[in-house]
Parts: structure tokens; sequence; C-alpha cells
């Protein structure tokens, strides 16, 4: 890439929708973007889970305090980045269990985080759950980050399929989350970015329920990001809309792509 491709790059757009579902009488949902001293952004999502309000208090927790961090911060390079974002979520991580442990009311509170920085000529990632980040480049979704899930790992070890994972009993049971007892392995990556790129973070509550096929075209064939993340929302739902909705998209600077 050249330096007018950077610039290029880096003339972005972000936005995000959040929606209850068809189901659920709460959203335990929550994401934001943030910007750092050097005016670099962290888009942040987390789908909480416990009983009553906990899920809600966990979600917003780690997203509004990891956020207010990266706010405080001057991290330019990603590598440094990725690993201020294991020692915060690992911070968030602690500070969510302790909070559970001190209230019945919040006991077993947890939540899912997908995370993305995005810097001159990358991107890096930080996830921990089953909530997902897929980049769409040149018309083909790809997800960047792995399931921490039980049922993924009976796919990985070939003791069900695909297919079979899809309607699983224990589909939403996670191997990991932020909110468990002793350290949280979070798993981080930088990418290079492309003009032209789109990023994507959403809860299950999505991909659930919409294909990676149909989230790629909604959003390669909508007007605008606004129009496409109200389209997935209403796919979703359309669906059954069994869970909280939200998705992030992130679209780098560039003519629009649709073939």
């Amino acid at each position: 890439m050249t330096s007018d491709d950077f610039k290029e790059v880096r003339a972005m757009e972000i936005r995000f929708l959040s929606d209850v579902g068809k189901k659920r009488n709460t959203n335990q949902d929550y994401a934001d973007v943030y910007y750092n001293q050097a005016n670099y952004p962290l888009a942040i999502l987390a789908d909480g889970m416990g009983g009553h309000q906990a899920g809600d208090v966990a979600s917003k927790k780690a997203v509004e305090e990891l956020g207010a961090a990266w706010q405080a911060s001057e991290i330019t390079d990603p590598e440094k980045c990725a690993q201020w974002l294991i020692q915060q979520i690992q911070i968030e991580n602690q500070a969510i269990f302790e909070m559970g442990a001190g209230a019945v009311e919040l006991a077993g509170m947890g939540t899912t985080i997908v995370a993305v920085a995005i810097f001159e000529d990358q991107f890096t990632i930080a996830h921990v759950g089953d909530s997902r980040i897929y980049l769409l480049r040149s018309g083909k979704l790809q997800q960047l980050t792995e399931d921490h899930s039980l049922v993924n790992e009976l796919v990985k070890s070939g003791e069900i399929t695909q297919e079979q994972a899809a309607n699983h009993p224990r589909k939403n049971v996670l191997l990991r989350s932020v909110g468990m007892p002793g350290m949280v392995e979070v798993d981080v990556a930088s990418f290079y970015l492309q003009s032209r790129d789109y990023l994507v973070l959403c809860s299950d509550g999505l991909t659930n329920m919409v294909s990676d096929a149909e989230i790629a075209n909604t959003i390669l064939f909508a007007e605008n990001l606004e129009e496409a993340l109200q389209s997935l929302v209403q796919k979703a739902n359309d669906a059954g809309g069994l869970d909280n909705i939200t998705a992030v998209v992130i679209s780098l600077g560039g003519e629009r792509d649709a073939d």
C-alpha cells in the first residue's frame, strides 16, 4: 500500500444498531465506539448473560470500562494494542466476577466481548465468547474469530457436523466468558487493511438467525450502513428473533463494490 492508500483507508465510517428481538424482555447486548488520545477508534460489542438484569450490567460495564480505558490511552501500535486489550479484558474479567460474587441478584453474570481497533494500515481484534468479528473483502465474508463454545469444540473434534451444531441443545454453552473465575484467555490478532474492506462485529442473535452469505449480501447491496444494519436486524427478526440482535459495521474508505 502507498501513503495515499493509508489516507483512503482512514476515511472510515462506523455505525451500530441493537434490537431486543422478538422473544426477550430485555436487551443484554451492548455496543459502542471510542477514540483514544491518538484519535484511533475502538469498536466494542458485548453480549451479556445472567438472570434478571445481570447480563445487562455485565455487558454495559465491560464495554464502558474498556472504552474509558481506551479513551485515556495513547496507543498507536497494533502489537502494543493487542497486549493492552489482553490486559484490560482480564481486568474486566476479574471486576465482573467480583461484582457478581458480591450481589445475589448479579450472581453468575458474565459477558462475551469482541473489540476492533483501527490504525493507519492495520486493525487489531480481541475476543472472548461466541460473539463474532468478520472481514468482508472483495465480496467474501471471512470469520476472524473462533467461537469459544462447547458446540464449536464438538464440531472441531468431529463429534457433530456443522448442520447438527445449528440446532444442538447445548448450543449456548460457552467455554470462555468475561466474568469467569481466574484468568480468562483472550484471543488477539492483527491484520492489514485494504480500502473497501468492511469489518462486522455481531452477537449470536444475528449469526444464529442470518447466514454468512446473507450478512455479506445485505451489507454489499445496501445504500448505506444504516440501511444495512436495519436490514440485518429485520432479517434476524423475520427468522424468529430468538435473542437480542446487535451489529457494528465499519466501512473503510474507497468506492463501494458489490460485485
